[in-house]
């Protein structure tokens, strides 16, 4: 291109502008190149404020000229610029293609309690479980009628319930709901987990949390076991903690299952010896599980005589802190990062 103008000499800022392109090796040198003639103090601008020196019939001539340099080196400088990046491309990208075990460095890692989830995920897919979810924000009969927890049932107070809009909408005191859920929508057999947070007003210390989260499984079919549920449970505590991992079964009262059973797992943190932890027990209770309550069938539309199910519902805050070995449940919500050690 050839521009022609009296007010400067066009072929002349060309040949310098191509000679500093020549030798500029890469963006930032090129972008170099174009503050020394686009930038504030560049040429070109300091051209464009002399115009108060043109003569007033000459000015808009002398404009339109300083104009028409200034967009063509603009394009011009930032065509070569626009090939330098397109080179830089190219050269990652066969740096990749030429090292196919190139890996990109690792920032962050799992939260504790997504990783242990995600065993315990896998775990459960390896014996043909479904992964369902459920609303956090829960009605009164899914989160406690249809679990056999009438209204004015004592065991509704131990749940301390955050209420929405009382006395129908709360915040999910447990995983349970969405069993109640599935019970009322899939048609058995079935066997499914269901991980969440819940919540419950309660006093936030070492042991407890107003927001937390639990694992529940259920299994229906035409005919169950204590044994099978004891084998399953037996299984993921083995699958999680290793083969010497030492647990027991305790008699528990829920009125969703009748029988109801307790598993305990000896405290990670004292041995068995009695810790804050363990409230000085020596064992740390890990869920709550039992054979399903023929009410709780009853109101999902199941017929308790035709069908049968178990179910176990577990803190999955407890099982992550026994598996970093953890003794303050706060730090999984809180910015202190000493599970990574």
């Amino acid at each position: 291109m050839n521009i022609e103008s009296k007010y400067y000499n066009f072929n002349e800022i060309k040949f310098s502008v191509d000679a500093e392109l020549l030798s500029a090796g890469n963006p930032e040198e090129v972008a170099a190149v174009w503050r020394k003639y686009l930038g504030k103090d560049g040429l070109v601008t300091e051209m464009l404020k002399k115009i108060k020196d043109i003569a007033p019939e000459e000015r808009k001539q002398y404009g339109n000229d300083i104009n028409l340099l200034k967009n063509y080196l603009d394009e011009y400088i930032n065509s070569k610029r626009g090939t330098l990046l397109d080179t830089d491309k190219n050269a990652y990208f066969a740096q990749i293609l030429e090292n196919p075990v190139y890996e990109a460095p690792k920032v962050g890692h799992l939260h504790p309690l997504t990783e242990t989830t995600m065993q315990m995920n896998e775990v459960f897919r390896r014996l043909g479980f479904s992964i369902m979810d459920g609303p956090e924000l829960e009605t009164d009969e899914y989160c406690f009628q249809r679990l056999n927890l009438p209204l004015h049932h004592p065991a509704r107070d131990l749940q301390d319930s955050i209420f929405i809009e009382e006395p129908n909408v709360l915040l999910r005191t447990q995983t349970s709901s969405i069993e109640a859920r599935v019970l009322e929508s899939y048609e058995p057999p079935f066997k499914v987990v269901m991980p969440g947070r819940v919540y419950r007003n309660e006093k936030v210390n070492r042991t407890n949390h107003f927001t937390f989260h639990q694992y529940q499984l259920t299994v229906v079919k035409e005919k169950v076991s204590m044994s099978e549920l004891f084998s399953v449970i037996d299984y993921l505590f083995k699958s999680v903690f290793g083969e010497d991992v030492k647990t027991r079964f305790r008699c528990k009262y829920y009125p969703e299952v009748e029988p109801g059973v307790g598993p305990d797992m000896l405290c990670f943190n004292c041995k068995g010896d009695g810790c804050p932890i363990c409230k000085n027990r020596g064992w740390i209770e890990m869920g709550g599980a039992g054979i399903i309550h023929p009410n709780v069938m009853k109101m999902a539309g199941l017929d308790p005589t035709k069908y049968q199910g178990y179910a176990f519902g577990m803190g999955l805050d407890r099982w992550t802190m026994a598996r970093h070995g953890i003794d303050d449940i706060r730090t999984l919500l809180d910015g202190n990062l000493v599970y990574k050690n």
